[in-house]
């Protein structure tokens, strides 16, 4: 178990990472986190719903992604209020005060245990991710995913600090100080994560720590900024901003208070064609060629607020002007005619106008749709196959009896999204901007921009080469041998 002095210091890069490594040589692991909280989710093969981080890890590890590996999925909702997923299927909106209190938590935690059971008779080993802070205490006897899960497996645990926020001496030692006695010795070792400068220079704090903590120091891994890897949070989304650029396609994703699976961008910010950049600043979103609506885990609520803020109107008036508009899930929605919430699905919101550029209609159901699919592009049947996933909770039809072109055509005979031209279109389909041939339609229109060097991009190759990558810059900074040592028993 990789575990953490707190939140964001790189557990889910460094699970990645040996789910990758532990791959290469010759073992067939899975990656395991008993609980998740995230809006980035991903669908499994068979129509369920994980957090997107054990999907990576799962690719990483060269398996298809699966609910045991990730029972637990917290949607949130409001800063008070997260959509519970369990075992790949939503359970109820539970209050963060009433979930985390002990009553009903050993139906949880037998739950988690057993999807763990499961997945350690199929893989060895399991590469599993902690939550947050190794030493919640105050939350001690409902924890699911830190130290009680890691004694359910008889886990080893290594602690992992982020040395660029500071405090990393007392972050680690505070952190096993913290356990109980019989906690305490399941940590086997440290991971010092995310150094900046001269390594060197913490040699003796590397000592240090040995002898603070009574734990051997596995490695200390450097920052790194050429190695591509999907992350889980939206955080830094808004430092993806900039200026518009000359020879590419500029392609502005709206920056939603609650966007959703925006992994579905990766792809386009890796294409040499494209500038891709985040933003809700209507100056900015006039200066793109394309403008993508992305999903939401509340559409209602960032409908009303990019009317409110006027992202609404500088979209509608840069499709007056010529840019293309692309709606995904809740972004296709959106683009409809109106919204409806009869029942309260998202909210008290019964009702709300979409921005009225695609002739459908929306109305918000309980039951969510969550599944893999493969379609071809409607007007085009006998074209590149293709693949992408589905999560939503709404049906959206056309206003009228009159025919409404669908954008693809699903391999079961169903047909998807609205295609009204090259420019205006919508989609419920995540990933589909992973496929080359929907990002050529896409960025037809626009062609005549780019340089004569612009060229398409292969991203399933590209994200093969970063997880080598990945695996290499972890390797070359912590000793391997000696975790390998902790695993066998040997220390």
């Amino acid at each position: 178990m990789f575990a953490g002095t707190g939140s964001d210091v790189g557990k889910s890069i460094i699970a990645t990472a040996f789910c990758r490594i532990f791959r290469q040589d010759g073992y067939t692991p899975a990656p395991f986190k008993a609980q998740n909280m995230a809006l980035n989710s991903f669908a499994t093969p068979d129509g369920r719903e994980i957090g997107r981080a054990q999907a990576v890890q799962a690719e990483a590890a060269g398996i298809p992604c699966h609910t045991d590996m990730n029972p637990l999925l917290l949607k949130p909702q409001s800063d008070h209020t997260s959509q519970v997923v369990l075992n790949g299927k939503p359970i109820g909106n539970r209050d963060a005060y009433d979930y985390f209190r002990k009553e009903g938590r050993e139906e949880l935690r037998e739950a988690v245990h057993a999807a763990y059971d499961r997945l350690a008779a199929r893989h060895n080993p399991i590469v599993m991710e902690g939550a947050g802070s190794l030493a919640e205490i105050n939350l001690r006897d409902s924890d699911l995913v830190n130290v009680p899960m890691a004694m359910h497996a008889g886990a080893d645990i290594i602690l992992v600090g982020d040395i660029d926020r500071g405090g990393v001496f007392a972050s680690v030692y505070g952190s096993v100080m913290l356990l109980r006695p019989e906690e305490r010795k399941y940590v086997k070792g440290i991971l010092i994560n995310k150094f900046r400068g001269d390594l060197r220079l913490f040699e003796e704090g590397r000592r240090m720590l040995e002898e603070l903590c009574g734990i051997p120091v596995l490695g200390v891994v450097p920052y790194y900024h050429d190695i591509h890897i999907e992350e889980e949070d939206s955080v830094a989304l808004a430092a993806k901003s900039a200026a518009a650029q000359r020879g590419k396609i500029n392609v502005a994703v709206v920056l939603l208070r609650h966007i959703s699976n925006f992994t579905d961008f990766n792809v386009l910010e890796q294409d040499p064609r494209v500038h891709l950049f985040y933003s809700n600043n209507v100056e900015e979103l006039a200066k793109a060629d394309i403008l993508i609506l992305p999903g939401s885990k509340s559409t209602l609520d960032d409908l009303y607020e990019i009317r409110r803020n006027g992202v609404a109107q500088a979209i509608l008036r840069a499709r007056r002007e010529g840019a293309t508009v692309l709606g995904i899930c809740g972004g296709y929605q959106m683009m409809g005619q109106q919204i409806r919430d009869p029942h309260h699905v998202e909210g008290t919101i019964e009702a709300m106008p979409g921005l009225g550029l695609l002739p459908m209609v929306t109305e918000m159901l309980p039951e969510k749709v969550t599944r893999q699919v493969h379609f071809t592009l409607a007007d085009s049947p006998d074209s590149q196959p293709m693949e992408g996933y589905e999560i939503h909770m709404g049906e959206t039809c056309p206003t009228s009896d009159n025919p409404v072109s669908p954008l693809n055509l699903l391999e079961d005979g169903q047909m998807d999204g609205c295609f009204v031209d090259a420019k205006c279109m919508g989609s419920y389909i995540h990933g589909i901007l992973d496929n080359p041939a929907f990002i050529d339609r896409l960025l037809e229109p626009h062609s005549a921009k780019l340089t004569k060097t612009a060229s398409a991009f292969d991203y399933h190759a590209f994200k093969e080469t970063q997880y080598d990558r990945l695996a290499d810059h972890v390797r070359k900074y912590v000793n391997v041998p000696l975790l390998y040592d902790i695993l066998k028993g040997k220390r």
